[in-house]
């Protein structure tokens, strides 16, 4: 079989919406935590070896692939193309998709309609959850002024319109201002921010650093080196804007997750606390508004709303999506597989893990620690 020129097996994402349906097979090949947090309607996902070692057949349909910017599904094609296996790609992958779904809507309805529908349809699960949560556990007080840390994902630029609305009816004074670090993104995914913070009206101040260049060499546990980096770059811009919070949109799923996970591969009972006072940055404190808003909830915010966030912008996932070496599923995933398995069975589990962090009888525990200290108890 004659091998195509590279520039005859790309598809563009309009190319791609003007198709009928049950003319092609869509797939996706990014990294499976990507796959997770979304894509494209009606996509499978198959992994690059898999789809390599065993080619898909699909005589009476095209197959398209797409990955996170097109370079990837680019290079598995022309490997499908030497097998005999003829394939397009997305041109621009799923940013340039999610790109193309922006330009739709102006940024009037857009940011309008994201507030209404927090006011009708999901005023009880998540317009009332985060005010509860401000309130339960005083995230808030007279005087503070709060930095919203936004990534570009869907937790972050709710977290946003949520502490826009409450600002406009809050009864007490404080301030608020919405920062976004970029780390290193790639011009696309910093367009996909830019563009969605434009039509969600989020009146942003972006900084730039170079984190992701700083732990993309380093092998062991680069992950929690950026994040503590992170971190530490965002505290430090804040307290220089005038903030004594910082606000990050970690949400309900998160929070069980996190405790499952230390006592699965941490053997200690640890959970993510709704606020948190830094110990590296004297009078700073972390907030998390979303504590007890649902992801299933927040993903039915975004869909209905027809928006479109970051996935994952991380080098190290891009990276690998290119060389397509084989990962393992974060621990993370497989927690929130295990979760979901056992609510399957138990429909309240997930808000009785939730509740076992609350619910510590220091009676019936042999040890535990205190500010660091470990405090052994007499058994018998």
């Amino acid at each position: 079989m004659q091998k195509r020129d590279p520039r005859f097996m790309e598809i563009t994402v309009k190319e791609l919406n003007s198709l009928e349906n049950d003319t092609y097979r869509l797939i996706d090949i990014r990294e499976e935590d990507e796959v997770e947090r979304g894509g494209i309607p009606g996509a499978e996902a198959i992994r690059q070896k898999a789809l390599l070692v065993d080619p898909p057949v699909c005589e009476d349909k095209k197959l398209i692939i797409y990955c996170g910017n097109g370079k990837a599904s680019m290079r598995v094609a022309a490997s499908l193309e030497e097998k005999g296996c003829s394939t397009y790609y997305l041109k621009g992958g799923f940013v340039e998709w999610l790109l193309e779904g922006m330009k739709a809507r102006s940024a009037d309805e857009v940011s309008t309609e994201a507030i209404e529908s927090l006011h009708t349809s999901y005023k009880e699960t998540i317009l009332d959850k985060f005010e509860e949560a401000i309130e339960k556990y005083e995230l808030i007080k007279p005087g503070d002024s709060v930095a919203v840390c936004i990534s570009g994902g869907k937790d972050s630029m709710l977290m946003s319109k949520l502490f826009q609305d409450y600002k406009e009816k809050a009864k007490i004074d404080f301030d608020v201002k919405y920062i976004v670090m970029d780390p290193g993104y790639s011009a696309e995914n910093r367009r996909v921010l830019e563009e969605n913070a434009k039509k969600l009206k989020i009146p942003v101040e972006i900084f730039e650093t170079d984190i992701f260049d700083s732990v993309f060499t380093i092998e062991k546990s680069p992950c929690y080196l950026c994040a503590r980096m992170r971190r530490g770059y965002l505290y430090n811009y804040a307290r220089d804007l005038g903030c004594n919070k910082i606000a990050l949109g970690h949400h309900f799923d998160d929070v069980i997750e996190t405790i499952l996970m230390s006592m699965l591969y941490g053997g200690q009972v640890q959970t993510m606390m709704p606020k948190l006072k830094s110990t590296n940055h004297e009078g700073m404190e972390l907030i998390r508004p979303l504590y007890l808003v649902r992801e299933e909830d927040i993903k039915a915010w975004r869909d209905s709303n027809k928006l479109y966030f970051l996935q994952c912008a991380c080098k190290f996932t891009e990276a690998c999506a290119e060389c397509g070496e084989e990962e393992s599923i974060s621990k993370r995933i497989e927690t929130k597989r295990l979760i979901a398995a056992l609510k399957k069975e138990f429909p309240e589990v997930e808000e009785n893990i939730f509740r076992s962090a609350e619910n510590v009888d220091l009676d019936r525990v042999i040890a535990y620690k205190m500010k660091g200290v470990q405090h052994t108890k007499i058994v018998g």
